[in-house]
C-alpha cells in the first residue's frame, strides 16, 4: 500500500483455534468495514504471519521470533488523536467484536509509528 500519511497503527493478536473463522469473517465483514468509517482512517490492511527466510549476510537463515502474533492489521492514519476520537471508540465497540470476538483474543500488540524521512 502506497503510504499518504505520517502514522500506521498496528493491532497485533492471535485467537483461540476453535474461534478463528468467526474473528477473520468479523474483522473482515464488520471490524475493518467500521473503523474505515472513521474521519482520518485512510486504509487497513491484514496480514498474519508467515515462515521467514532470508539472506543475510550472504547465509541463508530461517528467524524465529518467538511469542509473535499470528495476525495483524496495519491501519494508515492521518494522526495519532484518530485513535482517541469518539468515532474510533464507538466503531471499535462496534457489532460482533467486542462481545463475540475479542475475549476469544490474546498476546495482543498495539503499535504507533510515525515515519520518518521523506514520502517515497
Amino acid at each position: 500500500m502506497p503510504l499518504t500519511t505520517r502514522y500506521l497503527f498496528t493491532a497485533s493478536m492471535d485467537v483461540e483455534p476453535d474461534k478463528e473463522a468467526l474473528f477473520n469473517e468479523v474483522y473482515d465483514q464488520e471490524h475493518v468495514p467500521l473503523l474505515l468509517a472513521v474521519p482520518g482512517v485512510v486504509s487497513v490492511a491484514r496480514f498474519r504471519t508467515e515462515p521467514l527466510t532470508i539472506v543475510l549476510g550472504g547465509q541463508r537463515r530461517t528467524i524465529v521470533v518467538e511469542n509473535e502474533p499470528r495476525y495483524s492489521a496495519v491501519y494508515e492514519i492521518e494522526s495519532p488523536e484518530v485513535l482517541t476520537s469518539d468515532a474510533w471508540a464507538r466503531a471499535a465497540e462496534s457489532g460482533r467484536w467486542p462481545g463475540q470476538v475479542r475475549p476469544h483474543t490474546k498476546n495482543r500488540r498495539h503499535l504507533l509509528q510515525a515515519r520518518i524521512g521523506a514520502a517515497r
